[in-house]
Formats: structure tokens, sequence, C-alpha cells
């Protein structure tokens, strides 16, 4: 399970407790897994563990303070909160737990935990009387019917000399549960085609014709299928980023390398997302040496690539086809029209140009549907691609109903 860390931006919480000895092992491991961490310490924290140890372990600055002049220019503590896919304290003292769940924000991880998005666990460690206090487990049950996802503890020695519950997990368990967080099952066992990147359309053996793509949102989408339970096969143009772990990925130049690519595979998929952005056209005649300058200009002579999104859409039967269009004026007008045009059953809409630029590590887009139309505001793509992916599940079980 602990495969769906990989990418994933973990920001781990330490509180004051004797087991945060434990918590250079949790960076450890995640950063094996190929998450990126940063760590957020309180004061009493940096009692029992610097933050020297885990700015080595984690390869980034450690954040202490909420007040931080330097970060504070930019509101740091906001940008952290937004920045993680995951925030995850441990080890979590009753204190801390008592302020979470009283949504007291008074130092930077409880402020940090209050101002995400993303989902929050902590990993409780505390002495066995603390832990079976009613007022421990009053807060433990506000924390729950809150959505805070709680690892442990479990029963064992403890430092202070007692036995009993209250002992913080393992490392490798809280990794282990911490990976579950991001699986939803909402597309087990179905199939699922992408296309990302862009396409070179060859000139000469040298040059060739592109767009800006960076192929991140195809790939994180391609990702977040995957923790949804989906068998993924990513076909990407030229791109230079790490392809996704444990997923089949076919590698192709051109648009029409593409479309042959697709059209071999795709009537064995329940579901086509096309998020490539794949080149019109190409040249009708490629040179064979390289076309040299001189003091004319080069005149090229272009034809139309085929429509890969067309022709899927084309086919009896087909999958369900999801779409993306970058458009630079008249979006949503644009975008719709488009998919009634090419039969897609969903087509996801940004703005490109005007300061939006492709490659970005955000997304602002708009989702239309069979029966309703979703605005989404600025997103890391690795968190909108699941949201994306959990839309796009209900939409499909939902066309599966008719």
């Amino acid at each position: 399970m602990t495969r769906y860390l990989a990418n994933k931006r973990i920001l781990l919480g330490i509180t004051g407790s004797i087991a945060a000895y434990k918590s250079p092992e949790i960076v450890r491991r995640l950063r094996e897994l190929g998450a990126e961490v940063r760590v957020a310490m309180t004061e009493n924290a940096k009692r029992f563990i610097t933050p020297l140890t885990l700015q080595a372990v984690s390869g980034n600055p450690v954040h202490e303070e909420l007040f931080d002049l330097h970060a504070e220019a930019a509101m740091g503590h906001i940008e952290l909160a937004r920045w993680a896919d995951a925030v995850l304290i441990a080890p979590a003292t009753a204190d801390f737990m008592a302020r979470l769940a009283n949504g007291i924000a008074d130092d930077l991880l409880t402020t940090l935990c209050i101002a995400t998005q993303a989902p929050v666990a902590v990993a409780p460690a505390m002495n066995q009387a603390m832990w079976k206090h009613m007022l421990t487990q009053e807060n433990l049950r506000t924390l729950k019917a809150r959505n805070i996802q709680v690892f442990g503890p479990t029963e064992g020695s403890q430092a202070c000399g007692d036995v009993g519950p209250g002992r913080l997990i393992e490392p490798v368990e809280i990794v282990e549960l911490l990976s579950r967080l991001f699986m939803t099952g909402s597309m087990s066992g179905l199939k699922v085609l992408i296309t990302a990147g862009p396409t070179h359309e060859a000139i000469d053996p040298v040059r060739f014709i592109t767009n800006g793509s960076s192929g991140k949102m195809g790939f994180a989408l391609a990702e977040a299928a995957r923790e949804a339970g989906a068998s993924v096969t990513l076909v990407s143009g030229p791109v230079s980023i790490p392809k996704p772990q444990h997923i089949e990925c076919l590698s192709v130049v051109s648009a029409l390398d593409m479309y042959e690519a697709v059209m071999r595979k795709v009537s064995d998929y329940d579901i086509f997302l096309a998020v490539a952005a794949v080149g019109d056209y190409r040249c009708k005649v490629v040179a064979e040496q390289k076309i040299h300058k001189d003091q004319s200009a080069m005149m090229l002579e272009l034809e139309r690539n085929p429509d890969i999104v067309g022709s899927v859409g084309d086919l009896s039967p087909r999958p369900f086809i999801v779409g993306f269009a970058a458009e630079t004026e008249n979006v949503l007008e644009q975008a719709e029209a488009k998919r009634k045009r090419k039969n897609m059953d969903m087509i996801i809409a940004n703005h490109v140009g005007g300061g939006a630029a492709m490659g970005a590590d955000e997304n602002t887009v708009t989702v239309f549907g069979l029966k309703r139309t979703v605005s989404l505001p600025p997103t890391l793509k690795t968190r909108l691609a699941r949201q994306l992916i959990e839309m796009i599940a209900i939409e499909y079980q939902s066309k599966q109903k008719m």
C-alpha cells in the first residue's frame, strides 16, 4: 500500500513527547517511498529532538514559529498549509489533541491543521493514565467526528515505567496508514487510458513544432486514477518529468504516434482521458537533412493531424470520454461546444495565456459533465487530479445506470 506515497507532499508535525525520537525514522521512510517531507515542530518538541536533525533527514528547513517575520511576508503558514497533500502529527500529545479538538490555533502546528484542506492524521503518544482519562477520550471522539484520522496508539512499556495504552505505533505502521489516506476505491476494477504531454512534429532532423505542455496534469491524473483502484495506461509525448511508478507508460513522439497507440488500445478500456496537448498540424514534407538558414523566409506547408478524441468518440461502442480544453478566450463556450462536437461525456476547461501558463504546478478549471458544470479554484495539480478523478468516477457510474 505504501506505493501510494510517491510524489506526495507530506507535512509532518512533531509535538513535545519523548516519542519524538521516532520522528526522523518516519521522515526517512516517507522519503524512501518518494514523498517530499516538510517538518513543523512545537517549542516543546525541540526539547526532545533538534530541528537540525529533522532538517538533515527531510532535506528541507524546519518550520518552528507561527510569526516568522521572513515567512509571514508571504503568509508562510498559509502557503505551507496549501502545499501539503496530507498533514501528519506524530507524535501527538494529549495537550495538542485537546487544543485541536477545541479549535485552538495558538501556534504554528494547530494553525496549519485548521488552515489546510488536506487530510489530517494524528498519531497519539502519552502516558497510559493520560490516554485513559475521560477528557482525552472525549477529545479523541471529537477529532474522529471531525474527520481527523487517528493512528494508534498501541500498548506497551512506556518511558515513565508504566505499561499500557498510549505508546506511539511504529513508524512503518504510521507510514502504511498514511498511504491508505490516498486510496478511494472509486475506480476499482476499471481500466483507464490517459494521454499526456505535448507532441513533437518534425520539421527536419533537429527541429520540430510543439507546445508548452509539461505533462504534469496528465501524470497527476494517472496517479490519482491508480490510487482510486483503476488499472491505468499512460500514453505520453516527450516530457522531462519522471514517469509515475506502478503504471504502464507508453512513450510516443508525434501526434500520429499517439493516435496509433490510442486507437490500438482504447477498445479495451472503460474510460479515456484525453489530457495531452496534441499538435493539430504536422509538416507535409519533413526535410531529410538539416535546413540551413539564408536570407529568405522559411515556408512550411502543414497538414492536419488525425483527431484522436474525435476518432475515439466515433467508435461504437466507445469508452467514457473525458477531454481537456485549453483556451485563450471564450473558454467556457469553446469547451462546451468542443464536448458536444467530439461526443465527449465530460470536458475540463482551463484558460491559458495572459499569465496562465502551461507547465505551472497549479491549475484553475471548470468541469462540464452531462448534467452539471462545476468551477474549481486554483489548486495544485496533484490535489486537483484527485478531485477530478472522484468527479469522473461519479459521472461514469451515473452513466452506467442510465
